[in-house]
């Protein structure tokens, strides 16, 4: 069981993107400081750091097939895979699907997703409808799809005898999911809300308050801390701030 067990402690990037995060370069330098990074994040736990690499990733131009995204292709991932296992670390697969429909991308990336130490993360605010431009609209997400992907994830686990699978979803803000309740606990599936406020401490918190209030049982609480978007509004927020919020976040990802 991963939880109450560990905490998980992530960076996020897309390689040669470092505007996305810290993983767009010098892989196993980065994860050394990771490692360092989830040991001030123990707090009565066993830290587990965790790469998010950005699989899919939401484009401002239409493309070949106009869905607004690119994708990574296989020999990137498994360059990422290497540097995670040599790491002992998990692999999240994050996707950005702009146009295209969130339940295809994540079945495309099943073979990765097979693996024991690959989980996924959907980031809806890049999810938008036809004739919407990412970037320039958020995208938006339901309970019902976020449980679709759950359910596809928790078949996978069972049909292939896997460890608990960790499945992340970043919301920014509260439209940007509906009727999250439609979102039901799955076995084998490890389900995080990972809330992605930006800005000066005092505005994180209250987006905090207002995304983890009444939280789903089915869903655990994790933290985002932006390197640049946080720190033009003061100093980014110590690891003993972030485990003071309650809900404890159990996944704390930097970007």
């Amino acid at each position: 069981m991963i939880f109450p067990k560990y905490q998980l402690v992530g960076y996020v990037g897309l390689p040669g993107s470092p505007a996305l995060g810290p993983l767009d370069k010098d892989l196993d330098a980065k994860a050394a400081k990771l490692e360092k990074l989830a040991q001030a994040y123990a707090g009565g736990r066993t830290p587990q750091p965790v790469m998010e690499l950005i699989a899919v990733v939401a484009r401002g131009s239409r493309g070949k097939d106009g869905l607004y995204r690119g994708r990574l292709d296989d020999a990137a991932i498994e360059r990422y895979l290497t540097v995670a296992r040599k790491h002992k670390m998990l692999l999240l697969l994050d996707i950005q699907p702009g146009r295209a429909k969130i339940l295809p991308e994540v079945k495309r990336l099943e073979r990765w997703l097979k693996e024991p130490d690959v989980g996924l993360a959907f980031d809806p605010e890049w999810a938008v409808g036809p004739g919407q431009v990412p970037g320039r609209v958020f995208g938006h997400t339901t309970g019902a799809e976020l449980d679709s992907i759950a359910a596809y994830l928790s078949g996978l686990v069972t049909a292939n005898d896997l460890p608990e699978k960790v499945f992340v979803f970043h919301q920014l803000s509260a439209r940007i999911v509906s009727n999250e309740r439609a979102l039901k606990p799955h076995p084998g599936v490890v389900t995080i809300k990972s809330v992605d406020g930006i800005g000066a401490r005092e505005d994180k918190l209250k987006t905090w308050a207002k995304l983890t209030t009444g939280l789903s049982p089915a869903v655990h609480a994790g933290f985002k801390l932006f390197y640049t978007e946080d720190t033009r509004h003061g100093p980014l927020m110590t690891p003993a701030q972030v485990l003071a919020l309650k809900p404890r976040p159990e996944l704390v990802i930097y970007e």
